[in-house]
């Protein structure tokens, strides 16, 4: 097996498992509101939890869906900013990362 292959079986079991987390959120989120109004507003709440939990699950779907595509590209594993090579490290820690260590720095220092 080859270290893509790996990593494509590792991206496809996280994907298949976010996709899980989705569906039960969004089942949770199916259900009716309860009619006492302290337990309404509690409920809520829960539900922006959950929207919060679910838009992270979405996310990191579609960033794993992208690094399927470097991966069928040949490009997985190179910095789509800088076009250096991400660190191993940094990729075992986040298979589905699409920039180098450097270049997700400045993004979050630009936009915080």
């Amino acid at each position: 097996m080859s270290a893509h292959d790996f990593i494509r079986g590792e991206l496809t079991r996280r994907l298949e498992d976010l996709g899980a987390r989705v569906e039960r959120i969004e089942e949770e989120q199916r259900q009716p509101m309860d009619q006492d109004s302290v337990e309404q507003v509690v409920q809520r709440e829960d539900d922006e939890a959950l929207d919060a939990a679910e838009r992270s699950a979405l996310a990191e779907m579609t960033a794993i869906r992208q690094a399927f595509v470097r991966l069928d590209a040949g490009t997985y594993g190179i910095c789509v900013t800088c076009g250096d090579v991400i660190a191993p490290a940094r990729l075992t820690a986040m298979p589905a990362a699409a920039q180098c260590i450097g270049c997700a720095s400045k993004v979050a220092r630009d936009n915080g």
